[in-house]
């Protein structure tokens, strides 16, 4: 028996008789599939995390889903990590481009939209795939923290808080739950380190979890260092030991 779906998933450009793009179903399917990344946004500023899991012998020498856009940007990716890396180099051509022309830091909505724009292309013409990666794109611009989540339909949303990822809809649970608008920055860490362990299968140690922050009194995007996010994970485990 032929598959429902034969032939409306061999190009990007056919609806299936329900209404369905399968193409662009699959690329969503894939960042369900890739490692948690978790943003949350405080009113002193922005923490992006991820789940990453290095092979033994592998040598990493920084996060490999964590990306700095501009100087006040950053990004946290699920999915397809190559994808993750060509849309993160378009939006830093975008995001310096704009510096140039308008001599001012670009709003963080600004990239979102335009990398939503270029997924929305990539489901409409034939010869080419949808991006199998979503991003959370976090930033402070004039003292304003600014999160959005972009997915490979072209969709950009802006959120307080917002999990990508394997067990993503587990972790958005808890983050509407303990989620509040009041939290600190500090506070912000450890929730992230929180949703991660609730996703991940490692629920001891903190090298597994990778967390830049930009804050906002500076605005500027940082690493956070691996002692400090080890105490934050520590700070998780303790606040919310029913998560482990």
């Amino acid at each position: 028996m032929i598959p429902a779906q034969q032939g409306y998933d061999r190009a990007i450009t056919i609806f299936s008789p329900d209404g369905r793009l399968y193409q662009v179903e699959y690329a969503i399917e894939t960042v369900r599939r890739g490692t948690v990344a978790v943003g949350v946004k405080c009113s002193e500023g922005i923490v992006i995390a991820a789940e990453e899991k290095p092979r033994k012998l592998q040598i990493s020498e920084g996060p490999q889903k964590l990306f700095q856009v501009d100087d006040h940007v950053g990004v946290a990716a699920a999915g397809y990590i190559p994808d993750a890396r060509s849309q993160v180099d378009n939006a830093r051509f975008f995001s310096q481009s704009n510096r140039m022309i308008y001599d001012e830091p670009v709003e963080v909505e600004t990239i979102a939209k335009h990398l939503a724009d270029q997924s929305q292309q990539y489901t409409q013409y034939a010869g080419v795939r949808p991006f199998g990666v979503a991003l959370i794109l976090g930033g402070v611009v004039s003292g304003r923290p600014q999160l959005y989540l972009t997915d490979p339909s072209g969709t950009y949303i802006a959120y307080d808080a917002v999990a990508i990822g394997a067990g993503s809809d587990q972790v958005t649970d808890f983050l509407e739950k303990e989620y509040t608008g009041g939290i600190s920055l500090e506070d912000a860490s450890v929730l992230a380190a929180a949703a991660i362990y609730l996703s991940s299968d490692d629920k001891e140690g903190s090298d597994h979890i990778k967390m830049a922050r930009i804050k906002s009194d500076t605005g500027i995007y940082e690493q956070v260092p691996e002692d400090e996010a080890a105490g934050y994970a520590g700070s998780a485990r303790t606040k919310y030991p029913h998560e482990k």
